[in-house]
């Protein structure tokens, strides 16, 4: 189909689910239907400069405006975005390595703590009391310490390569998840006899970054409060450190070490006789999406305002390995295709239809099913929800995809031909 006809097409259809996104600003259907548009723009063959055009309208302009009318657009975007930076940092390790990393959510900890503790009064707990007074430390210093949060992720993941470049498999993945357990378990007991995280009661208020741009707006007689510019703040601060890092990661998958990179995940034995460096390669593997990690750390700290070791589970490492492998190891689109529906599953679909339920249950609806009579929901039982079932339903998406499309939903292109 010739561009003429495909990029009118494009340009309705988003206009009409940002219209029905506008209008139903509490259907899960609509705004889906919004995300939808960026998957299309990456499937259809139109020239690079258009998509790149229509993505930025949508990402720039659209979402903003109907973040605008309805907050939790903003919340549900931020989410992704922060979900995608952290399956793009595992997808180095995992998908482009080939090292099985189950801590990955350790230097997302690391990244959160580094400024919860500075950007909030605990540190007045520790630090000398002739220095007593600094801390909270000003919202100025936000950007210091996202820049600084990338240097500490980065040497935290080469320090954890150092004593695992031995393993494979199975055992790095044992020992990665024993890195991960120990970060959360200092933190959630590094209260005593020094209170340096506050152990389990979590660390709070943690300053925001700053809103240097609402002189400006006052300037121009725009009045907006505090309260309506930080979801669109975060919302542009989550969707530039994706951009970033997606621009790393091409840069770095199309480099000698992206290459050097592969060679080690298909035969690291093969990939050394050929004088690739492999001990510096997995080190700057590691490093590299740990220091990913420990960014998006920093932004979720400052915009949850309270971080506790309950944020950071096991559990939440095995969310993000299951968004790269349902989109595909190895595949940028498929991190991020991943991340976004695995997160759209989390916070929409299931809890929109757990809603849907409660409200009829509450109702008291009725509904006839032949050969077994009327069904009162109201007599539903509590624990039939499906945000309670998410990680079942986790786990029966991943037992399908290995069945039937082992290398994901976007393999890479290379993985795509074969």
């Amino acid at each position: 189909m010739s561009a003429a006809l495909v990029v009118p097409g494009l340009c309705l259809y988003i206009a009409v689910s940002c219209a029905l996104a506008y209008i139903f600003p509490q259907s899960v259907l609509a705004f889906l239907l919004v995300e939808a548009s960026l998957l299309l723009l990456y499937y259809v063959h139109i020239s690079d400069r258009v998509k790149f055009l229509l993505g930025g309208l949508v990402l720039l302009v659209l979402l903003p405006v109907l973040g605008f009318s309805n907050a939790y657009y903003f919340e549900i975007a931020i989410q992704i975005g922060i979900f995608v930076a952290l399956a793009l940092g595992l997808n180095i390790v995992v998908g482009f390595v080939g090292l099985l990393n189950l801590g990955f959510v350790a230097f997302y900890a690391i990244g959160a703590y580094l400024w919860a503790v500075f950007g909030s009064p605990q540190a007045n707990n520790f630090v000398p009391a002739i220095m007593g007074g600094w801390f909270p430390l000003s919202a100025n210093w936000f950007f210091v310490f996202l820049l600084l949060s990338i240097v500490v992720g980065g040497a935290a993941g080469a320090l954890l390569g150092l004593p695992v470049l031995r393993l494979r498999g199975d055992y790095l993945a044992i020992v990665t998840l024993g890195f991960a357990e120990v970060v959360r378990a200092l933190v959630n007991n590094l209260d005593k006899p020094i209170n340096l995280t506050n152990g389990p009661r979590g660390i709070s208020p943690i300053s925001k970054p700053p809103l240097f741009f609402k002189p400006l707006l006052e300037f121009f007689g725009i009045q907006v409060s505090d309260a309506a510019l930080y979801p669109m703040y975060f919302y542009f601060l989550v969707l530039l450190l994706v951009c970033v890092i997606i621009l790393v990661t091409q840069r770095l998958e199309n480099s000698r070490v992206g290459r050097a990179w592969k060679a080690i995940r298909e035969d690291e034995i093969a990939a050394s006789a050929m004088g690739v460096p492999v001990v510096r390669m997995k080190l700057l593997g590691f490093a590299v999406g740990a220091s990913f990690a420990s960014a998006v750390g920093v932004l979720f700290a400052a915009k949850q305002v309270f971080i506790n070791p309950e944020s950071f589970t096991f559990m939440e490492s095995i969310g993000v390995l299951a968004m790269v492998i349902l989109g595909g190891m190895g595949s940028v689109p498929g991190a991020i295709l991943g991340a976004t529906g695995v997160t759209i599953l989390n916070l929409q679909l299931l809890k929109g239809l757990s809603l849907w339920l409660n409200g009829l249950r509450q109702s008291g609806a009725v509904w006839s099913i032949p050969l077994l009579g009327d069904l009162s929901l109201a007599n539903l039982p509590a624990q039939f929800e499906p945000a309670k079932y998410e990680r079942m339903i986790f786990g029966l998406i991943l037992i399908l995809m290995m069945i039937f499309r082992p290398q994901g939903i976007l393999p890479p292109k290379q993985g795509a031909k074969k």
